[in-house]
C-alpha cells in the first residue's frame, strides 16, 4: 500500500545540512591554509573557532527543528546522526588547529599538510553529496560521493600511518612526538568522521532513492 503524506516535508532541514556541510568545507580550507601559509597561527585559529562555533549553532539548529518536525525530510535518528556527525568533523579540525597553536609548533610538517588536503577534498565530497539530498533524483549520485570518501579516508589512514612510522624513526625527543602524535590523530579522526558522514548518506540514499 502507498504510503500518502498531505504534509510537506521540512525543507529547512536541507538548508541547514547544507550550511553545516558548507561551514565544514571553510574549516577544512582554514587549516589548509595555516599549513600552507604558516604564521600569524592565533589569528587563523580564531578564525577556525569562529567556524567551529558556527557549525555548533547549525547543529543546535537541526536538533531544535527535529523535536518541533512533525514529518521530518526522512528518519529521525538519521537526520540527529548526519547533524551530530558533519559536527564531529569540524570539531576535529578545530582540535587540529588548537593543539598547532598550544603546542607552539614551529613549522608544520609535509605530512600534516598531506592530511590537511585530504581532509579539504573530503569535506568538499560531503558538501557535495549533502546538497543532492533535497531532490530524490539525485539521491542516486549521493552514493558516487560516499564511494570517494572511502577512497579519502583510505589514503589519510595510509598518510597518517607513515607520519607515525617516521615520527618514531627520526629520533626527535619525546615531546615533539608527544605533540604531533595527538595532532596527527585529530586529523585522522576528522577523516574518519567524514567516512562516518558517507555511511550515513548512502544509507539515506538507499532508503529513499
Amino acid at each position: 500500500m502507498v504510503k500518502l503524506s498531505f504534509i510537506p516535508r521540512e525543507e529547512k532541514f536541507f538548508d541547514l545540512f547544507i550550511a553545516s556541510a558548507r561551514n565544514m568545507s571553510k574549516t577544512a580550507q582554514g587549516l589548509k591554509e595555516m599549513l600552507d601559509n604558516w604564521g600569524d597561527v592565533g589569528i587563523k585559529v580564531a578564525e577556525i573557532t569562529e567556524l567551529e562555533h558556527e557549525g555548533d549553532s547549525i547543529t543546535h539548529q537541526i536538533a531544535a527543528m527535529l523535536h518541533r518536525t512533525f514529518v521530518p525530510p526522512f528518519d529521525r535518528e538519521d537526520i540527529a546522526l548526519l547533524a551530530h556527525t558533519m559536527d564531529d568533523v569540524t570539531d576535529f579540525i578545530h582540535a587540529t588547529a588548537d593543539a598547532l597553536f598550544i603546542y607552539k609548533i614551529e613549522a608544520p610538517t609535509q605530512r600534516a599538510r598531506e592530511l590537511a588536503d585530504v581532509i579539504v577534498k573530503a569535506a568538499s565530497e560531503v558538501e557535495k553529496a549533502v546538497a543532492l539530498l533535497r531532490n530524490r533524483s539525485g539521491l542516486k549520485k549521493v552514493i558516487d560521493h560516499c564511494v570517494e570518501l572511502n577512497r579519502l579516508e583510505n589514503q589519510a589512514d595510509k598518510i597518517y600511518r607513515s607520519a607515525l612510522g617516521e615520527l618514531f624513526d627520526e629520533a626527535r625527543d619525546t615531546t615533539y612526538i608527544i605533540k604531533w602524535r595527538e595532532i596527527y590523530e585529530h586529523m585522522e579522526s576528522a577523516t574518519d568522521r567524514c567516512e562516518d558522514v558517507a555511511n550515513v548518506l548512502e544509507g539515506v540514499a538507499l532508503k529513499h532513492a
